[in-house]
């Protein structure tokens, strides 16, 4: 069905994309981050390979959902628009109508998608408290030849626990911030995400099927394995393109809840960030975005072909 071709696709895309992702969104929210290669090393120093990986668990939970939902809408969509304007649901469509399909796909997913974008970006840029004991005691106690001679005297123990992340994980970070900003805060950023995902994904499903009967060999009816990577590739590449400027934002809004508000809304984020950092802001990320999004889309179109072939081979 066209719900179930967009499970493993999804699965694909979280594991080809996931570290990347993490830098990508260290650097949109995070001014102290020169570059990639900075924020590569800094994640890997403070806290190894699991620090690329924080928040995982969510997207992996929802990403079967999110996806289904979002490339069954597509087909679904498409296929009415088909029967309603040409009498047949297998009837080729015109560029507008693969534009409003996959326009009404990216709108869909933003009410799934909104409280896992929080939970992970919230994960992916909450301070990590590093405690080193043994250090700490190491440097504390006194040399025989320091100016001070008394023998060291036990500290007194702490009144609570010591310092830690404030969010344990995606469950209990979506239970805090629905605690303590309320339903508001589990879609905040929403509006940044309907605009970043209604146009992106528009470009993305117009831009892979035109890619397509590019690539199609003459006599055929569609590509090759090879076409389809390409396709897809590229697809996600402007689809990533023309989503930046509002992925940052996005990313901005959410990470906003630790710590100082910063930002009264979208289109105060969007003027505080220009006039602080300068209209460069709003494509932070993009070469991150691009370089992450051709891999996984091209694992994404190359598995969802699969699935149709599939199930189109065991409905006949």
């Amino acid at each position: 069905s066209p719900a179930s071709s967009g499970f493993l696709p999804g699965v694909c895309g979280v594991a080809v994309g996931y570290p990347l992702d993490t830098v990508k969104v260290k650097i949109q929210t995070e001014p102290k981050y020169r570059g990639i290669w900075h924020c590569v090393w800094d994640t890997f120093r403070r806290e190894r390979v699991w620090g690329f990986y924080r928040g995982l668990s969510l997207p992996v939970c929802t990403v079967s959902l999110v996806s289904s939902v979002s490339f069954g809408t597509y087909r679904h969509c498409l296929a009415h628009i088909c029967r309603a304007r040409y009498g047949s649901s297998d009837a080729k469509p015109s560029k507008a109508d693969i534009t409003l399909s996959g326009f009404a796909s990216g709108l869909v997913r933003v009410f799934l998608t909104s409280p896992t974008e929080v939970a992970k970006v919230r994960l992916q840029t909450q301070p990590q408290v590093q405690l080193q004991p043994q250090a700490q005691m190491q440097q504390r106690r006194p040399s025989a030849s320091g100016p001070s001679a008394a023998p060291p005297t036990c500290a007194a123990p702490p009144a609570g626990p010591g310092p830690g992340p404030k969010y344990r994980g995606p469950l209990h970070c979506l239970a805090t911030v629905a605690r303590e900003e309320g339903l508001r805060g589990l879609y905040k950023g929403s509006s940044a995400l309907l605009l970043r995902d209604g146009h992106s994904f528009a470009t993305y499903f117009l831009s892979y099927t035109l890619l397509c009967e590019r690539l199609t060999p003459t006599g055929r009816s569609q590509p090759d394995v090879l076409g389809v990577l390409v396709a897809g590739g590229c697809a996600g590449v402007l689809a990533w393109a023309v989503a930046t400027p509002m992925d940052v934002i996005k990313s901005r809004l959410q990470a906003d809840g630790q710590g100082r508000r910063r930002y009264r809304g979208l289109l105060h984020c969007v003027v505080s960030s220009v006039r602080e950092e300068g209209p460069r802001v709003l494509f932070k990320g993009l070469t991150l975005n691009c370089c992450r999004a051709f891999p996984v889309n091209m694992a994404v179109f190359v598995t969802y072909e699969a699935v149709l072939g599939l199930t189109r081979g065991l409905s006949t």
